[in-house]
C-alpha cells in the first residue's frame, strides 16, 4: 500500500491562490484591513497595560467609549488624527514609516 505525499502551500502561495497576487487590488485591501486590525490590537494592548478602561482612554481622548472599542476592533475608521491621539492619551510612542519603491521616506 503506497502513502500519498502531501503537497504543503506556504502562506503567500494560499494568499496568491485565494486573494490574489502582489499587487492585486484584492491582495491589496487584504493587506491594509489586515493592518488595521493589527494597529487595532496595539491600541488595546496598550490601553490594557495602563490598566484603563475604553471609557476611560475615550475620556481622555475627546471620545466617546464606542469609538474606542470600533478603533480597537479595526481602525479602518480611524483618522490617523485620532490614532496619534489615542497613542498620545497612552502615552505611548508611535512610528510611521513611508516607503517609495525600496526607499524609507525620512524627515530631515
Amino acid at each position: 500500500m503506497a502513502t500519498k505525499e502531501l503537497k504543503t502551500y506556504s502562506l503567500a502561495e494560499m494568499k496568491d491562490k485565494y486573494i490574489g497576487k502582489t499587487g492585486t487590488i484584492e491582495r491589496d485591501e487584504y493587506e491594509y484591513e489586515l493592518r488595521m486590525d493589527v494597529l487595532g490590537k496595539m491600541i488595546k494592548t496598550a490601553r490594557q497595560e495602563r490598566n484603563l478602561t475604553q471609557e476611560e482612554l475615550g475620556r481622555l481622548v475627546g471620545v466617546q467609549k464606542a469609538q474606542i472599542s470600533k478603533l480597537e476592533s479595526s481602525a479602518n475608521s480611524a483618522t490617523i488624527d485620532t490614532i496619534l491621539k489615542v497613542f498620545k492619551a497612552l502615552k505611548a510612542e508611535i512610528n510611521f514609516n513611508v516607503k517609495l519603491e525600496d526607499n524609507f521616506v525620512k524627515l530631515v
